[in-house]
């Protein structure tokens, strides 16, 4: 089998061992559980993972987005470690605990909304959305809620009210809260403006939105929107740059609260502590999760003390909330982040593999579009024949092949046509540099069978 300096594949990819597990798997597990990887981890470090065959990838899928410091990082292995030997719960509400303000104090330090600001934390993203909801309500006396277009902000029955995809996550699930309005988030790669000035969409997407929302809901009777700074499941879409600061100003306007969802943006992703310091924005309220405790489970809702003060004693709340050995790896986290050179490094290794990203959308047609804001970065998958038509074939081609080869991807987007990349931001130039050639390799190889394909007259969706 085939070896290199870090991908060594020593089975057929799945393995036997995998192949057995998964089939085993299949008799407890519902059918929703299907795994993007058909293969079966056994230890990880940094950005290898070992799979039950003794195959070892390089993991460019990250976790979706929560191991951006890689897996087992040694510093937070180290806090988790400590934590546990002396108690791993009591329940805040209960006993508290001087770890759960002790990381409230320094993510309040970060808010980019300004201070003073207050934290109290979850155990999911979507968890975070629904009291972000629940605060923002509250505090403004309002009832609607807007979102955009592709957002996704969870699963639970509000998140996914607030999320804009039908299949597979909302389908035969309705009805869904009320209140909720929907908004056209900025697309420059589809936007028809855009043309005139690429990568920045003209005033008139800016004056769709406001009209979207004033033909759905008086903007006085709405207590927040929420948006993400980079769409993530809809496809690491990277609106303009004058957009979020666009946005908050319409919220002022309108004294309408601006959640901001840093979930799958927050702590690194792409190259600064969060997304909305790019471009200066100060929001309301901001919600946090996935890689805030590099792989445990945690989430945080942070935001203007005279805001977050307005829920009483008890109106929010959770048995887990906080958990002592997750806020532990959480502080672990911030310290790494704020004491090593890893954002700047990152910043500038997502430089020169943006570019050679954009070097393959040059050879290969079927790309229609390498983008990236620091190391969030991702290619967009189209048909030869309409270069703006989703191609999921594609990119299902490409993950696979590249999976053969050892490197393992996610997909993203609407069609589930656009391969994200969520690499831990440890991810080594040399791990980087063995990857893009896996998957050079990957495309050269799904080009050539869709090529074959579409020789022998099918032309797949679209």
């Amino acid at each position: 089998m085939s070896s290199r300096q870090f991908i060594r594949l020593v089975t057929e990819v799945p393995g036997p061992k995998s192949r057995a597990e998964l089939a085993r798997a299949t008799q407890f597990l519902p059918r929703n559980l299907t795994p993007a990887h058909p293969v079966v981890v056994e230890r990880a470090q940094g950005t290898e993972l070992t799979d039950i065959d003794g195959n070892t990838f390089l993991d460019l899928t990250g976790g979706i987005g929560v191991l951006n410091l890689g897996h087992r990082h040694p510093a937070v292995e180290r806090a988790v470690s400590e934590q546990i030997r002396r108690f791993w719960h009591t329940d805040f509400s209960v006993v508290p605990y001087k770890g759960y303000w002790d990381l409230a104090e320094r993510l309040a330090a970060h808010f980019p909304g300004g201070g003073p600001a207050r934290v109290m934390f979850f155990n999911s993203g979507a968890e975070a959305v629904e009291n972000a909801v629940k605060i923002a309500r509250l505090a403004t006396g309002r009832p609607a809620v807007a979102a955009f277009d592709r957002g996704f902000h969870g699963r639970t029955y509000m998140a996914l009210s607030l999320t804009s995809r039908a299949q597979p996550y909302k389908t035969g699930m309705g009805p869904w809260a009320p209140e909720v309005y929907r908004l056209p988030y900025p697309y420059p790669y589809r936007c028809p403006w855009a043309t005139r000035r690429p990568h920045h969409c003209d005033q008139q997407c800016y004056a769709r939105i406001e009209e979207a929302l004033r033909m759905q809901v008086d903007p006085a009777e709405v207590a927040a929107i929420i948006v993400e700074p980079v769409q993530g499941e809809g496809g690491f879409v990277i609106p303009p740059p004058d957009f979020l600061p666009w946005l908050e100003g319409f919220c002022r306007r309108h004294g309408i609260l601006l959640i901001v969802d840093e979930v799958q943006t927050g702590f690194g992703r792409t190259g600064r502590l969060f997304a909305v310091e790019h471009g200066g924005v100060r929001p309301d309220l901001m919600c946090l999760a996935k890689s805030i405790a590099d792989g445990l489970p945690l989430s945080a809702v942070v935001g203007r003390a005279e805001v977050m003060d307005v829920p009483v004693p008890g109106a929010l709340g959770g048995t887990f909330i906080g958990n002592p050995v997750a806020a532990a790896a959480a502080l672990a986290v911030l310290e790494v982040l704020e004491d090593e050179p890893i954002l700047a490094q990152a910043q500038r290794q997502a430089e020169w593999i943006l570019a050679r990203l954009k070097g393959f959308a040059e050879h290969w047609p079927w790309i229609g579009e390498a983008r990236g804001l620091g190391p969030m970065m991702a290619m967009e998958m189209v048909q030869l024949d309409d270069e703006r038509t989703p191609n999921p074939e594609f990119a299902q081609a490409v993950v696979e092949e590249a999976r053969r080869r050892g490197v393992l991807l996610l997909k993203a987007g609407m069609k589930n046509h656009v391969i994200r990349f969520l690499a831990p931001l440890t991810t080594t130039n040399a791990q980087w540099q063995e990857a893009l050639a896996v998957i050079e390799e990957a495309l050269r190889a799904s080009s050539d069978t869709l090529s074959r394909t579409l020789a022998s007259g099918y032309h797949g969706e679209g």
